[in-house]
């Protein structure tokens, strides 16, 4: 199980072969300059490379229409003149003899893929293909797109394999009309898409790209747009539309030559399971992507329970269109353009600034038990770290508490400090360590301390469970607290939250997309404690998926501490997310208690005036 690259230097054949500025940007080397990338960042070969094959005409039949498919395959035969005005019949497109084979091979890749990953061949995958496809309609060329490779290969999922559910992210400068209206009034089909808009003043100028546009009859709720309505939207945007509108309803482009191969290459570490970089800049969202985030949550909330629950978004009445706000913008002159390109420039530096500050550690999980012969199922790659920090070291930082003189105590808490430390010198990413059940709060306590005096500048501890925050700790900026499954929701301070933990399915969510992960994302730490304490409460799967979320907001560096009682399936899933798997399913939905509710409201309520990542809407408009 890997990661599987499909790819085939046929699709570079197609190219422009007549002036044209529009269709210029389309060229062959969108893939050999990612290709490369991958090449020279050693991603190319972690690796299972597979050779993308031709869909075949039934194939490309399950979206588009026979006499379609025709027409593209006998272009072939045309010459330049007759290719050139054909393309004129199209928006932004342009045809060249080996445009239907090409074609054929990018479909055929994403079916390799699907059938790869369906299969058990490979975990997950990137298929590199080109032309694009997700503008392409029925029996329609479109913005550069032949096929619709990504709407073929979901009914392809379907027929061959049988998926009930499936989840598009349209994550391109551009909104892909094609899929929306493939898909608009299928219920089994989610699409999402988050596009430049500008009012309709950028491209395809629809008005079917803008929020409001949910899908029809069978599908409605299905299809759901946000339409950025400003350039120069970053990262703490973006995570605001992940938290407060994609991740909400999922648990139910670009053609610039080096930005398009460095996102390829972050796509593709992700892909691995490497862990992200931590993201750089203010983390508050625009007021006009809040503007957007607003009128998606109040166009999808008739339709989306998780969404009811979370609050704050008015309900639009159907065919209601959202307030713009403000004026609509022209579209960007020259100067305006180079000053967003500028901007993108500096933004594609400080990435590449990122990569080299935080190379990725040589281990990327290590554990540290009490016991090495647990019989835990550990997954490849994941080291048992054997080592301790040196007695007297460990004996003074322990001398505070009386429960770290027992048995045992003394020896796990040298095991967790000697592996603290080789995450916070860079040589392991993450890593799982077990303590005694008395000792666990003394534990924690030191970690922490230790934590903060070795290099942490930023320390966020997770504390699930009978785990009260440490009498000594200040509010210095430098931790923030957040303690989970006490009987009442407070806020004593704007570094020290405690919150009941929820009950259901639905709570839980809730509290970990619109409270946890807002406050980590806001406090932008560089490590993370996630202490799992005596009577934590959590699921097998809620504690993975808790951790696995938390491996973004600190670039993978999580730590996460276990009581030596726990079950070996905890602490395997628990190993097996720190690597980089996906967390088991949860189960079915359930709704959030209304106690939930009210106590995650409430602490919104107080923390928003400092962690602006809790906003879902713009509170000033």
């Amino acid at each position: 199980m890997g990661t599987a690259l499909v790819y085939h230097e046929d699709m570079t054949a197609t190219r422009l072969l007549w002036d044209d500025p529009e269709c210029e940007i389309e060229c062959p080397e969108r893939l050999t300059t990612a290709l490369e990338r991958l090449q020279q960042h050693g991603l190319k070969q972690r690796c299972l490379q597979l050779i993308a094959r031709e869909a075949s005409e039934a194939e490309l039949g399950l979206v588009h229409s026979p006499e379609y498919v025709a027409l593209l395959q006998g272009t072939q035969a045309l010459g330049t003149r007759e290719l050139q005005a054909l393309s004129k019949e199209y928006d932004a497109v342009y045809l060249h003899p080996s445009t239907f084979h090409c074609a054929r091979l990018a479909v055929g890749a994403a079916l390799q893929l699907v059938d790869a990953v369906l299969t058990g061949a490979v975990r997950n995958g990137l298929a590199l293909v080109r032309p694009p496809g997700h503008h392409s309609q029925r029996a329609t060329a479109n913005g550069f797109c032949v096929f619709n490779n990504v709407a073929i290969a979901a009914k392809h999922a379907q027929q061959k394999h049988g998926l009930r559910r499936i989840l598009i992210v349209d994550w391109d400068v551009h909104h892909g009309q094609g899929i929306q209206y493939i898909f608009e009034d299928d219920p089994s089909v989610l699409y999402f898409s988050w596009h430049r808009y500008e009012h309709g003043h950028f491209w395809p100028c629809l008005r079917e790209s803008d929020a409001d546009a949910v899908g029809r009859g069978r599908g409605l709720g299905f299809t759901v747009n946000l339409p950025w309505n400003q350039v120069g939207m970053g990262n703490a945007d973006y995570v605001a539309a992940f938290l407060h509108v994609l991740l909400p309803l999922a648990f139910e482009g670009g053609y610039h030559l080096e930005s398009l191969s460095q996102s390829v290459c972050m796509m593709v570490r992700a892909l691995l399971g490497d862990p992200a970089l931590p993201l750089s800049g203010p983390m508050e969202p625009h007021g006009s992507a809040l503007e957007s985030l607003q009128c998606v949550r109040a166009a999808q909330a008739p339709h989306w329970v998780s969404l009811q629950q979370q609050g704050a978004a008015p309900v639009l009445s159907p065919g209601t269109p959202c307030p713009e706000g403000r004026p609509s913008p022209l579209p960007l002159g020259e100067p305006q353009f180079k000053a967003v390109v500028t901007q993108a420039a500096a933004a594609l530096s400080s990435l590449l600034d990122q990569l080299r500050l935080h190379p990725t550690p040589p281990v990327r999980v290590a554990v540290a038990l009490i016991a090495p012969d647990t019989g835990l199922a550990l997954p490849p790659g994941v080291l048992c770290e054997e080592g301790s920090l040196p007695q007297e070291e460990t004996q003074a930082w322990a001398r505070p508490h009386e429960a770290l003189a027992q048995d045992g105590a003394l020896t796990a808490l040298g095991k967790v400090l000697y592996l603290l430390d080789r995450i916070l010198d860079g040589q392991v990413s993450s890593g799982m360590a077990a303590t005694p059940v008395p000792a666990a709060a003394a534990t924690l306590d030191v970690a922490v301390r230790y934590g903060l005096s070795h290099g942490a500048q930023r320390l966020l501890c997770v504390a699930v469970g009978q785990l009260d925050r440490p009498p000594g700790l200040t509010d210095d900026g430098r931790n923030l607290w957040l303690n989970i499954g006490v009987e009442e929701a407070a806020a004593p301070s704007m570094f020290h939250v405690s919150v009941p933990l929820p009950v259901t399915t639905g709570g839980f969510l809730s509290c970990a997309l619109a409270l946890v992960l807002p406050l980590a994302y806001s406090f932008q730490p560089d490590l993370v404690l996630v202490a799992l304490g005596p009577a934590h409460g959590l699921r097998d799967p809620q504690a993975a998926l808790l951790a696995a979320l938390l491996r973004g907001p600190a670039g993978g560096r999580v730590f996460a501490l276990v009581d030596e009682e726990s079950t070996p399936q905890l602490a395997t899933v628990l190993a097996r997310v720190l690597n980089g798997e996906a967390p088991p399913s949860l189960g079915p939905f359930s709704m959030a208690a209304p106690e939930d509710t009210q106590a995650l409201m409430y602490l919104r309520g107080r923390l928003e005036p400092r962690w602006k990542m809790l906003q879902c809407c713009d509170l000033a408009a």
